[in-house]
C-alpha cells in the first residue's frame, strides 16, 4: 500500500536544529501510524520522505534523529529513504528553468534575478510501503 501526503513544517527555534528535526520526524511518525491504523495494517517496510533544499529540515539531520524516534516502537526496523527536491525557478525574462541555490537566484542565460520558485519548499510522505 502506499501513499502521498504532505506534512506541514515547523520553524527552526533556538533550540538547534537537530530538536527541530526530531519534532519532524515524530510527526511524520505520528502521520504513518495514523495511516497504519486507519488500514488495518501490520508492517510497514520503508517510508520515503521527499525533502526540498529551500525545506526546513535538513535531511542529514532527519537521518541522524530518526533511529532515535522509532526506538523501541513497531517502526524500529522500518527503513527511511529522503529524495532531495531542487530548488529550482523559472527565469521572468527568458523562462529558462534553472536551480536558484546553484546559481545564487540568478539565471544562467541572461543573468536576471526576476524568477519564480517552482519547487524546492517541499516536505512530504511521499510513499509508505506497508502490508
Amino acid at each position: 500500500m502506499r501513499l502521498t501526503r504532505s506534512i506541514l513544517l515547523l520553524k527552526h527555534d533556538k533550540w538547534g536544529a537537530r530538536m527541530h528535526e526530531l519534532g519532524i520526524v515524530y510527526e511524520v511518525i505520528k502521520v504513518v501510524d495514523g495511516f497504519v491504523k486507519e488500514n488495518k495494517l501490520t508492517r510497514v517496510d520503508k517510508i520515503v520522505l521527499e525533502i526540498g533544499q529551500l525545506s526546513q529540515a535538513i535531511p542529514r539531520f532527519i537521518e541522524q534523529c530518526y533511529p532515535a524516534a522509532v526506538s523501541e516502537t513497531q517502526y524500529e526496523e522500518t527503513i527511511l529513504e529522503i529524495e532531495s527536491i531542487p530548488a529550482n525557478g523559472t527565469c521572468n525574462l527568458c523562462q529558462n528553468i534553472f536551480n536558484i541555490i546553484e546559481h545564487r537566484s540568478v539565471c544562467p542565460s541572461c543573468k536576471s534575478d526576476d524568477y519564480h520558485l517552482i519547487s524546492g519548499q517541499e516536505f512530504n510522505i511521499k510513499e509508505i510501503v506497508a502490508y
